[in-house]
């Protein structure tokens, strides 16, 4: 993604009032902490001011006095955003097709993405998941811990014992976020990617 679009996807997770962790952050932007700290400074130079939580479980939230503007797009700019992209998509001369073209769908499936009337629907039409999202949820309240086997990207399963504190919808998928003994350190697990879970009598802290 670039810059900007890392600016408002990282304005976006921190606008639910959560605190992340700089950690955190780089994860999910795909950046390093430096970029994060950077993307801090960009948006507190516009007047959205973060507040800085210090330890070993600090990390970024939102001032609760900071107002945030709604920014969103109508039908009527979609459509205007469609009509140029027709025009430019097979021109080669433009410079910034590409960027542009990058832009145009970036732009239309925020849009699109705004009209559902709640991401938790999407655990519905998904049984397995949303069995899943309810005994983290009960791990979550009551401090349990849970043996998953959990598939990463390299295509490699591994039981891991994890500590869950959060379950959130990012970007079309629901992740849990925990605490993993294995790599002793918070991670976050898209819940389609757990194979096998079990909710373990062991209590964390």
């Amino acid at each position: 993604m670039s810059k900007i679009s890392n600016v408002f996807t990282m304005l976006e997770l921190l606008s639910n009032g959560k605190k992340y962790s700089i950690k955190e952050l780089s994860d999910l932007l795909e950046v390093t902490p430096r970029m994060v700290r950077l993307y801090k400074d960009e948006l507190e130079h516009a007047g959205i001011y973060i507040d800085t939580i210090r330890g070993q479980y600090g990390g970024y939230i939102l001032n609760r006095d900071t107002y945030l503007p709604k920014v969103g797009f109508s039908k009527y700019d979609i459509d205007l955003l469609k009509n140029v992209y027709n025009l430019i998509k097979d021109n080669n001369e433009f410079k910034l097709q590409k960027e542009f073209i990058r832009l145009e769908d970036k732009i239309t499936g925020i849009y699109h993405g705004s009209k559902k009337k709640n991401s938790s629907v999407n655990l519905e039409d998904k049984k397995d998941e949303k069995t899943k999202y309810n005994m983290i949820c009960k791990a979550i309240k009551n401090k349990n811990k849970m043996l998953i086997n959990f598939l990463s990207a390299d295509g490699n399963s591994k039981d891991r014992v994890i500590h869950p504190c959060d379950v959130f919808f990012y970007n079309d998928s629901w992740y849990v976020s925990a605490f993993c003994e294995l790599r002793a350190e918070i991670r976050h697990f898209r819940l389609e990617r757990i194979l096998e879970y079990k909710l373990l009598e062991e209590k964390y802290i």
